[in-house]
């Protein structure tokens, strides 16, 4: 079978789970413990993974906290941010195609006596910096916005409105999840971005881990936050309990084989991408639509109508040979709001799979598409 989800997860990556499986079996200590070997040892493969991690995004290590994944880290963040400041300010900016574990926590906060305000986007899911700068207000205390969309790939302009809220001292954060080992970034080039939140299965490492990116001041001190979990002390006393050293060590891998291989990467994903389109649009010209842009997009994400044809009975018919979705893993028994927020139909919508590459797909492997 075709695997073409990897927007929802991708596979372990062999040199990920040979780094990992000596801290389940023999090197099993808690690195918070002291002097004897396991822990010891714990302690330091945490500390060359925070590394890895920090170097692939351009940071320092002390910047970088462990979670258990994107959606962790969202609500870290934003409840975070919201309960720490709030003498500052009630009012934060998100937009319309967020994933939901932004949105939902926006919603929540919203109960709780927060102003937020949802920005639309345009035909690809885009936000204008116009509608960012129009939506400042003098209680704004948080900007939210993702940085490239999982279900159309396009990519905001993070710099243009990270930027903005640096002038305007208004912190930002940015939901990276897709574009961390698909897309080369540097956070020294971002000097706006105060949050960044990602996992590590969406990049060939293992589920439940991820991380946050907590920028430092030039006094070398992390942004203040409220903690999400409270108890021992760990990472810095921003999320207590105790280490998951494995999927640490995974995380820490899996950023250092995306830092190595990233060109060859990157390019890799647009070859399939290019052909996979090439096949669709010869296979299938009449009575398909593209949703994606075809640039300024994360690399490998298709998003394709198929007019006149329900998408769910589609995939259950293409399940034994590809598998694909209709979107987004964490919402897919609604219609994509996504889509809707770009302005597709029920009807469009309820025909839309999404195709998500990965570059361990050989470009023979996608020849299975002429065979339908």
């Amino acid at each position: 079978m075709l695997y073409l989800d990897n927007s929802a997860t991708t596979k372990v990556d062999p040199e990920v789970y040979d780094a990992m499986l000596p801290y389940l079996l023999e090197e099993f200590g808690n690195p918070s413990s002291k002097y004897y070997p396991q822990a010891v040892n714990s302690k330091n493969a945490v500390a060359e993974a925070r590394k890895n991690v920090a170097d692939l995004l351009g940071v320092s290590s002390k910047e970088i906290i462990f979670t258990s994944g994107s959606t962790e880290g969202n609500n870290m963040i934003i409840k975070g941010a919201a309960d720490y400041y709030a003498d500052k300010g009630n009012h934060i900016i998100t937009t319309s195609t967020e994933h939901p574990s932004v949105l939902e926590t926006c919603r929540y906060l919203e109960t709780k006596g927060f102003e937020v305000t949802y920005l639309p986007v345009d035909q690809f899911g885009r936000v204008s910096l116009d509608d960012f700068k129009r939506s400042f207000k003098d209680s704004t205390i948080l900007a939210t916005v993702i940085w490239g969309n999982n279900e159309l790939g396009s990519l905001n302009n993070i710099k243009e409105l990270s930027d903005y809220c640096l002038e305007q001292d208004i912190f930002f954060h940015t939901d990276a999840t897709q574009v961390i080992g698909k897309v080369d970034i540097n956070l020294e080039d971002f000097p706006g971005i105060s949050f960044l939140s990602c996992s590590a299965h969406k990049f060939h490492g293992p589920k439940g881990v991820g991380c946050v990116y907590i920028k430092k001041d030039q006094y070398d001190m992390l942004t203040p936050l409220t903690p999400l979990y409270h108890g021992g002390g760990q990472e810095n006393n921003f999320r207590s309990g105790t280490l998951a050293v494995p999927g640490i060590i995974g995380i820490g891998k899996a950023a250092e084989l995306a830092r190595e291989r990233m060109t060859d990467n990157i390019k890799r994903l647009e070859e399939n991408e290019d052909y996979l389109t090439k096949i669709l649009k010869e296979k299938f010209s009449d009575v398909i639509a593209f949703n994606n842009d075809v640039s300024n997009k994360i690399p490998g994400i298709l998003n394709v109508q198929f007019k006149g044809i329900n998408n769910e009975l589609l995939l259950k018919q293409l399940a034994p040979v590809i598998a694909a979705s209709t979107g987004s893993a964490c919402s897919s028994s609604k219609p994509s709001h996504v889509l809707q927020a770009i302005g597709l139909s029920l009807e469009q919508i309820r025909s839309t799979i999404r195709f998500s590459l990965s570059f361990q797909i050989y470009r023979e492997e996608l020849d299975v598409f002429k065979e339908l």
